[in-house]
């Protein structure tokens, strides 16, 4: 087995998805302060830094998953490293620990900080949020191939992180981010619905059962094209019904991205595979670049 470069190391963690967990926690950041609430900076820049720890540690697991099971083969999209013989999966399991060990110590070390900061009640909390984001991170590929992997996601990336950064910065759970949740955590599970709808036959041949299967390519590729175009609708409704500030048209402006990955998706008949190949990257994208719309709408506001 060759010696890794440190570039090797990082590009195993799969740093293109890391949009889907470090942009629900800085929408969170900016919601707080645009809503006047007294915004703890530190915390806020320790909580990205964790919850992309417990993203990259659960990308390798995740794989080490889909290799020994078959999803990930030579004939596959997916991740390469291991099917190509790059890394060992003892490699990957050690690489695994050791940022699931960074991404817990820097978890205990911020719920006793919090403690001492907000108190025992805001501790246990966070606590109990941590270790739901954890025991799902570990639990996920089992999940996945029985058809839960959608709510998986929605739950590690939209949901405990947003309810726990605004807990984390401001001392509260602001249940009212969740409205936010919505679009954010929709375009996040689009990331993985992308892979799922493409890699629909190799899934089935390694014997699992995936959310997309179930549906079928065809209402699959409908059920992606809403999961990136409903979150504009949504976002517009927020602000007709005054939840959220008019500055947020400024997410509008990554509208053309979404339109574009919905009629590639849509188009897999016509195109065949190439119109979704590279689609889960390319919803990450769309991920970044709507959240960074809206945290420069909300910090406008």
């Amino acid at each position: 087995m060759k010696k890794h470069s440190l570039k090797d190391w990082v590009v195993a963690t799969r740093p293109w998805s890391f949009p889907a967990s470090a942009m629900p926690v800085m929408v969170t950041v900016a919601w707080c302060w645009s809503e006047g609430h007294s915004v703890n900076w530190l915390l806020a820049l320790w909580a990205l830094v964790n919850i992309i720890f417990v993203h990259a540690a659960g990308n390798v697991w995740s794989d080490i998953a889909d290799y020994r099971s078959g999803v990930d083969a030579a004939d596959t999209f997916g991740v390469r490293q291991l099917v190509d013989g790059e890394f060992s999966v003892s490699e990957f399991r050690r690489l695994s620990l050791w940022l699931n060990a960074v991404a817990i110590a820097g978890g205990l070390a911020l719920v006793a900080l919090l403690g001492q900061l907000r108190g025992l009640a805001c501790a246990c909390t966070l606590l109990f949020i941590g270790v739901a984001g954890i025991l799902l991170s570990f639990l996920y590929p089992r999940l996945k191939y029985n058809a839960l992997g959608d709510v998986v996601i929605a739950l590690c990336y939209a949901a405990l992180p947003m309810t726990g950064t605004s807990l984390i910065v401001s001392g509260a759970i602001r249940w009212e981010v969740l409205w936010l949740a919505v679009p954010v955590g929709l375009i996040t599970v689009a990331i993985l619905h992308a892979n799922n709808v493409r890699d629909i036959e190799t899934d089935q041949r390694a014997g699992i059962s995936t959310f997309a299967m179930l549906t079928g390519r065809s209402f699959g590729a409908k059920l992606y094209a809403f999961e990136v175009l409903f979150p504009f609708f949504w976002l517009f409704g927020l602000m007709v019904f005054r939840l959220e500030p008019w500055w947020l048209l400024t997410a509008f402006a990554a509208l053309p991205m979404a339109v574009k990955n919905a009629s590639a998706m849509l188009s897999y008949e016509q195109q065949g595979p190439e119109a979704y190949a590279r689609l889960d990257e390319r919803t990450a994208q769309l991920q970044l670049v709507f959240s960074a719309l809206l945290i420069v709408g909300l910090g406008v506001s």
